[in-house]
């Protein structure tokens, strides 16, 4: 990798040897790397027997989940919150893991919707939840910072599951309590 980054500095007009860029290559590998990180992670190892009983069937709601993930058409980072929704039927999932459940998925190439889905999909497989929904929220550093350049856009994704999909009541409490 750090080889053709240093191609890609000298691509760019650049001279890899100047002292600012001299070290840039193995910074670059390492950034890729951090920020690529989901690939080499399981949910096995990310819910390491978390599980526990539900005392309740109440809605449970992680609002907030600051997450980077980097767009896979541009690599260019987007960020945003995601808010996390669910009923539990049997277990419930330590709060922690959700967090990293979407650190997982948001450390990859990635677009928004497939984030998305990905994230509601992992919880209501893992939980055999009644209900899941998920909302993200981000700005993607490849509308801001490059093509159309609109620095305050916003794009809202969701996937809603199980009860929350059919049952408006439902899907609307979890609107109205992370809103």
């Amino acid at each position: 990798m750090k080889d053709s980054i240093r191609e890609i500095i000298i691509k760019m007009g650049e001279d890899p040897n100047r002292q600012g860029l001299i070290d840039t290559p193995e910074r670059v590998m390492k950034s890729m790397e951090f920020l690529t990180r989901g690939y080499k992670e399981n949910l096995e190892d990310i819910v390491n027997g978390a599980l526990f009983d539900a005392e309740s069937d109440d809605m449970v709601i992680l609002k907030n989940v600051e997450f980077y993930s980097m767009c896979e058409h541009h690599m260019l980072p987007f960020l945003g919150k995601c808010h996390i929704g669910y009923i539990p039927r049997k277990k419930i999932l330590g709060v922690s893991k959700l967090a990293r459940i979407v650190d997982m998925f948001s450390r990859r190439l990635q677009i928004q919707e497939r984030l998305t889905r990905q994230i509601a999909e992992t919880i209501h497989k893992t939980l055999d939840a009644e209900g899941v929904g998920v909302v993200m929220e981000a700005q993607h550093l490849c509308m801001v910072m490059r093509g159309v350049e609109k620095q305050h856009s916003v794009m809202t994704t969701s996937r809603m599951l199980g009860s929350f999909r059919p049952e408006g009541a439902t899907r609307n409490e979890f609107l109205k309590l992370i809103s």
